[in-house]
């Protein structure tokens, strides 16, 4: 019998695996599954701390603290008996190469998406959202988006890679609707007349009910196909330590999982969560807070199944 054969012989932290202990499943195309999880360990467009190439592996090794719940709370329900997930691994790209690290991942999105599932990625820094973005906009159109940030991210610096300025392009792309889009936790500067996105700052969300903060959020994007993107940075270092930005004044990280649990039923299309660097993290305080935002999201896609 091998050791992961028999609940006798299972260990959390023996062998290789994926997201919440499963087997890696390098087919994500042909493979029957509801969600793929990629990994993509890049962060060449960082600005501050570089590392959170090591994000991807530290999410999936705190995830073991998690997989052991058949029935995760506050959830009522088993993810496994409703929604079926396989982690496919990292993206692999020449290392040092963005042009095509971002070529590898939307070809990569956009196989997955024809297939007909949906995606949860791990970053690497922010800019990997821009090729996602562009993948699932093939698919969806100009979709709303829902954004967890210390920093808007949508500077127009005029670099090619830079991890504040994926939204700016974004607009210009038009992958995204910004007037019907919202930002949560920001608390850096920005041109708070000229920016087109609907901004909830942290100290406003940090003094304001969740089921307004939610009631919000809705009013904003209402029916749209939604892409939801979670920087870890949005938390209070005081949760999130681990990361290359951080900033002072943020969401707990209590707060941030409630108003992702009021998210259920939004036709939420594409997910990810970025910014985890390992290397400034306290006892893998923000790998976990990554770990358990990814699960919630997954119970979202799993509402939204069987609505």
């Amino acid at each position: 019998m091998s050791t992961l054969e028999g609940q006798e012989d299972f260990s959390l932290y023996a062998n290789a695996f994926g997201f919440l202990r499963q087997s890696l499943n390098f087919d994500p195309v042909n493979a029957r599954a509801d969600v793929v999880i990629t990994g993509i360990p890049f962060d060449l467009a960082t600005t501050g701390r570089s590392g959170s190439r090591l994000g991807p592996g530290a999410i999936r090794q705190a995830s073991v603290n998690l997989a052991w719940e058949g029935v995760r709370w506050p959830w009522s329900f088993d993810l496994k008996e409703r929604l079926s997930v396989i982690d496919c691994g990292d993206l692999v790209f020449e290392a040092g190469n963005g042009d095509e690290m971002s070529r590898r991942l939307s070809d990569h999105a956009d196989r997955v998406l024809a297939s007909g599932k949906k995606m949860l990625s791990f970053g690497g820094d922010h800019f990997v959202t821009l090729p996602l973005l562009r993948a699932h906009a093939k698919h969806f159109g100009r979709m709303s988006f829902i954004h967890f940030d210390a920093h808007t991210d949508d500077y127009d610096l005029g670099g090619k890679f830079d991890h504040g300025t994926m939204f700016h392009h974004a607009r210009v792309e038009e992958l995204i609707d910004a007037s019907a889009s919202v930002q949560l936790g920001i608390r850096t500067a920005y041109d708070r007349v000229k920016t087109p996105f609907k901004v909830l700052e942290a100290p406003e969300v940090n003094a304001t009910p969740v089921i307004d903060i939610v009631e919000r959020i809705r009013g904003i994007v209402g029916n749209n196909p939604v892409y939801l993107t979670f920087d870890v940075d949005c938390l209070d270092p005081a949760f999130a330590p681990g990361t290359g930005t951080p900033v002072c004044g943020g969401l707990t990280s209590d707060k941030a999982l409630q108003i992702l649990r009021g998210l259920q039923g939004l036709n939420i299309v594409g997910m990810d969560i970025v910014e985890v660097a390992p290397a400034y993290d306290s006892a893998g305080i923000t790998a976990l807070a990554a770990a358990t935002v990814a699960v919630d999201m997954l119970y979202l896609q799993a509402v939204l199944k069987h609505r």
